[in-house]
């Protein structure tokens, strides 16, 4: 397959010690309710934090581009679709994700982002 055809995905060469282990998304969180946003994030519940680690997500980190609210998530699991399922499921993780709901920018989706290089180890 070469640049010409085909999609984008299929140019990637990872195997899926990469592409399954590892995710990394996008959020957009409404200009005005940045610095709440921020401090809400400073003191996630522990119970919250608790179906994190129980369903497996690691290295779980969140960046922010304050000048227009875009967050950039980041984790690792040995399985980031059983993770992401796990936690979709965990009523801790709807409460959370309600409370939450507030700070986005309307009609803002989770995007998920594709993988495409890694620096070998």
């Amino acid at each position: 397959m070469d640049a010409t055809s085909g999609t984008i995905a299929d140019l990637v060469e990872l195997g899926p010690d990469v592409t399954a282990t590892r995710a990394c998304f996008l959020l957009h969180i409404r200009p005005e309710r940045l610095a709440e946003y921020v401090e809400v994030h400073q003191r996630v519940w522990p119970r919250m934090l608790d179906a994190l680690r129980r369903h497996g997500w690691r290295n779980y980190t969140l960046f922010l581009r304050e000048a227009d609210g875009l967050v950039v998530g980041y984790f690792e699991a040995d399985d980031v679709a059983a993770a992401q399922a796990a936690m979709g499921a965990d009523p801790v993780n709807a409460e959370w994700q309600a409370e939450m709901a507030q700070f986005f920018v309307e009609g803002s989706v989770q995007e998920a982002l594709l993988p495409y290089f890694r620096l070998p180890e």
